[in-house]
């Protein structure tokens, strides 16, 4: 599905952090200096109990994001009806700033395999993809993001770099970019391109968010694991995103090994410091 350019971008939330139930009590116990939270969406996709009991409570302090997981956009399996149902459901009673969820596949014949498959970066796929993201906003209601995901694997019949791909997927479904930068690091190292030309084929005005995390570097190979802290390298293809992009809500992610609140606030903080020169520059 083609659609034309419908508006600029959300506005900047400014950095966050990802919620997790290790941090619940603190968070809404000391206010932390946290600008907003994203959460997974999948976490939340459930009648009552105490993490909707929660999700309130954090929706009255900060701004919320929704961060899916098992959209499937890229799957050759229909469109899941069932989770598009609850994840409106979700969004209808939460309220979030958007939804994202991940360029990739993470299932098929109806069962979920619980990982972020990547795609052929072909015209037949962004046909594809772009036509299943047109549906998916039809039933939200608004526009999502799409993150790219890291990958280990190439495909012989990919005709286009993946910054091509995500590029011309976010122009014809006039969808918005999740741009991980992590990601981008763990993919370059492991496929061999420029992570410098990602960044300048991904279009400004489509990237809507940031992802930090932490990975595993085994030498040869480097493995996205969100259980560390963001490397030194990482933090420097940050500061060339900002750069490039400008002002994008930045967040920490870490999914495992979750640390004291107090450590992913320190990195926050360390995105604060390396954006501000930054941006007050290209003011």
């Amino acid at each position: 599905m083609s659609r034309p350019h419908a508006q600029t971008k959300y506005p900047s939330l400014g950095y966050g952090l990802g919620l997790r139930v290790e941090h619940y009590e603190e968070i809404l116990r000391d206010d932390p200096p946290i600008d907003w939270l994203e959460i997974l969406s999948e976490n939340y996709m459930i009648p009552g109990g105490r993490p909707l009991h929660y999700l309130e409570r954090m929706r009255e302090r900060y701004p919320l994001v929704m961060h899916g997981v098992s959209l499937s956009i890229g799957s050759a399996d229909p469109l899941n009806r069932d989770y598009l149902i609850r994840l409106k459901q979700l969004a209808d009673s939460v309220s979030p700033a958007w939804i994202s969820d991940h360029l990739c596949w993470t299932g098929m014949a109806h069962t979920n395999l619980h990982d972020l498959m990547p795609l052929p970066y072909t015209e037949e796929a962004i046909d594809h993809v772009a036509s299943r993201v047109g549906q998916v906003q039809d039933h939200l209601g608004r526009r999502i993001l799409l993150e790219n995901v890291s990958s280990y694997v190439q495909f012989h019949e990919s005709s286009l770099t993946e910054w091509e791909f995500l590029a011309e997927i976010a122009q014809r479904a006039d969808c918005l970019i999740l741009l991980d930068v992590n990601n981008i690091y763990v993919s370059a190292h492991n496929h061999g391109f420029d992570a410098q030309a990602y960044l300048a084929g991904i279009p400004a005005d489509r990237v809507q968010q940031i992802h930090l995390a932490g990975h595993e570097n085994q030498g040869g190979l480097i493995i996205d694991t969100h259980d560390a802290p963001v490397v030194d390298p990482v933090w420097n293809l940050y500061a060339d995103a900002i750069g490039r992009f400008g002002p994008v809500s930045t967040m920490i992610e870490r999914d495992d090994h979750i640390p004291p609140l107090a450590e992913l606030i320190a990195e926050l903080e360390m995105a604060r410091r390396i954006a501000a020169p930054i941006l007050l520059a290209v003011a």
